[in-house]
């Protein structure tokens, strides 16, 4: 029974999918290969994939309520790993409508898909963004999330609570998996690293926004693909009580995946330019809408349900990064 595995060219699906891949699992990866970044990249990830016999790609659109059903139908899935959505906090500023599309309908799609099927197993991505104005340190999934401040963060939100209701009235096991920062090779070109990377590249000053006064929960790439591969295990079986928000009388959990270290996005920049060996030059500016000073996640619950830790320091994860990147640029 193969595993599927939703946008799979994306930075982590395509992680996952190289991880699964070289533990012999069979994958199916679906992806439509937009165009919200630069598509060769997504192009040169897939390559990596095209030498295992056991991987197949489709590139199919989560949205697409005829090709999901199609593949349902086609395949028997043992697990679904569902990490298609259009990111970015800022993109939602300018197409909130893209949101709507992919996080929230391409998710009912796949939760149809897998109440059909009656898959054994459901993971998807959440955000750390759902904490939104929470100033609770570290975030823990046991308190609210219920003030979202972007509406990327509001769709993975919505993704919680309809993964919940779905668990409630099918039964189908369902995990949440709250993503903190994650960085490393072959990552996202929106995301503050890559920009800073591009931008000391080219000899152009980077944006540090609020002045440089942030903290990030940054996680390796991974770190956090041991966390989804280990969590897909294990399957959430409702308690007797709802304890938290995190649980439920359902067959639903919801953890926080990230180092559990708060990093200052001045130390981030200065590992950066020590691996690059470029210091940067820096434009310093306001908060942006939509992002909030300091992440930190509370990893306990993740590590008495899979019994792991993050290993990558970020000196030694930011190294990492900037040699893939001097490489494939």
């Amino acid at each position: 029974m193969p595993i599927l595995v939703t946008g799979a060219v994306g930075f982590i699906g395509h992680a996952v999918c190289l991880r699964l891949c070289r533990d012999g699992y069979e994958v199916i990866g679906i992806d439509n290969l937009n165009s919200y970044y630069d598509v060769s990249l997504k192009e040169a990830r897939l390559a990596t994939l095209a030498g295992f016999s056991d991987f197949q790609f489709h590139r199919i659109d989560v949205a697409d309520r005829e090709a999901i059903e199609a593949l349902f139908e086609e395949h028997d899935f043992s697990r679904v790993i569902h990490l298609a959505a259009q990111a970015g906090v800022r993109y939602s500023l300018e197409n909130p409508f893209a949101y709507a599309d992919s996080n929230l309908r391409g998710f009912l799609t796949i939760l149809e898909g897998c109440r059909k099927q009656q898959v054994p197993h459901l993971v998807y991505a959440s955000s750390s963004s759902v904490y939104g104005l929470n100033k609770s340190m570290p975030f823990s999934c046991n308190d609210g999330a219920d003030h979202p401040v972007s509406l990327y963060a509001a769709t993975k939100k919505a993704n919680e609570m309809m993964a919940h209701s779905y668990a409630h009235l099918y039964g189908i096991p369902m995990t949440g998996l709250r993503f903190f920062t994650v960085y490393g090779p072959w990552g996202r070109p929106d995301m503050a690293p890559m920009l800073f990377a591009s931008a000391i590249k080219n000899g152009k000053p980077i944006k540090v926004f609020n002045h440089g006064d942030m903290e990030r929960d940054f996680t390796y790439i991974d770190d956090i693909v041991e966390g989804v591969v280990r969590v897909m295990d294990v399957l959430p079986e409702g308690e007797t009580s709802a304890g938290s928000p995190a649980s439920s009388t359902a067959p639903y959990r919801v953890y926080n995946i990230g180092h559990g270290s708060p990093v200052a996005l001045m130390d981030f920049i200065r590992a950066l330019e020590d691996s690059l060996g470029v210091e940067a030059e820096k434009e310093f500016m306001p908060m942006q809408p939509g992002d909030v000073t300091a992440t930190w996640a509370d990893t306990e619950d993740l590590f008495k349900a899979t019994d792991y830790r993050p290993k990558v320091g970020v000196k030694e994860g930011v190294k990492a990064f900037a040699e893939w990147y001097k490489h494939y640029y």
